[in-house]
């Protein structure tokens, strides 16, 4: 007890807690659009109902990994080494998540382009499969995503409580901001193909840093800032000319 006392009454405390809260947030932004893409391919009444699982799950996920600290802190030291490049479980789980997020967002830009008739027989059936399938990869993403945050917390500050607190509001700012995020994302079209570039982006730079490649966090979501811009002004453009076509009409 007197030792969180003692912190809520350190300013030092309370700058770190808001710097690693604003981080948390920032590194969430990729999980949770994965999460909206993904879902937003579910039929109507499952996505909100997936959404909060997974978010809830990776708030589950995080919270146990806070109190493995000593052994994720492990996953940075080196286990392997090919043709001379040294590798740590946390290299070899940023190379797989990029490798899989770079797969799926390939993968939903080809349906996108190409869409494949759905059988009605089969619906009942592809709407269970979809709905396992979405949770096991929203998982499979949340551990990635989550032994990310946990290093870059414990990078950033020695104290648990902090962590803890940090990690909790971030997750119910996605909960909050998930629903909203996805109805954004499906009644615009054009934004799901930005949303997947993204996803290319940033699997690409976890393989970049799975190889030791340090890809500076703010040049990465800067370019996403810059492309969403140049989106928000089409579909402003847009707008217009429908309205102005309405209104000759």
């Amino acid at each position: 007890m007197e030792y969180l006392l003692e912190l809520a009454s350190s300013p030092t405390a309370w700058i770190a807690l808001a710097t690693l809260v604003v981080m948390e947030i920032v590194l969430g932004i990729d999980n949770l659009i994965f999460i909206s893409i993904l879902t937003n391919k579910l039929p109507e009444q499952y996505r909100q109902k997936a959404r909060r699982l997974g978010i809830g799950m990776a708030l589950i996920m995080r919270l146990a990994l806070l109190s493995t600290i000593a052994f994720i802190v492990q996953l940075t030291a080196p286990v392997i080494e090919i043709l001379g490049q040294a590798f740590s479980w946390k290299d070899m789980i940023l190379i797989a998540g990029g490798l899989f997020l770079v797969w799926k967002a390939t993968t939903e830009i080809h349906h996108s382009m190409d869409p494949a008739p759905e059988d009605p027989k089969t619906a009942t059936s592809t709407v269970t499969l979809g709905f396992a399938a979405a949770i096991g990869q929203i998982l499979m993403l949340d551990m990635v995503f989550s032994i990310d945050s946990i290093i870059t917390a414990v990078g950033m500050t020695e104290h648990l409580p902090i962590m803890v607190i940090a990690v909790v509001v971030s997750v119910l700012v996605m909960l909050f901001a998930a629903d909203p995020l996805a109805k954004f994302i499906n009644d615009n079209p054009t934004v799901v193909m930005l949303a997947l570039g993204f996803l290319i982006m940033i699997g690409m730079t976890l393989i970049a840093e799975g190889f030791g490649a340090h890809v500076p966090k703010g040049y990465v979501y800067a370019a996403m800032a810059f492309s969403a811009a140049i989106e928000v002004l089409n579909m402003m453009s847009r707008r217009a000319k429908q309205k102005k076509l309405t209104a000759e009409a």
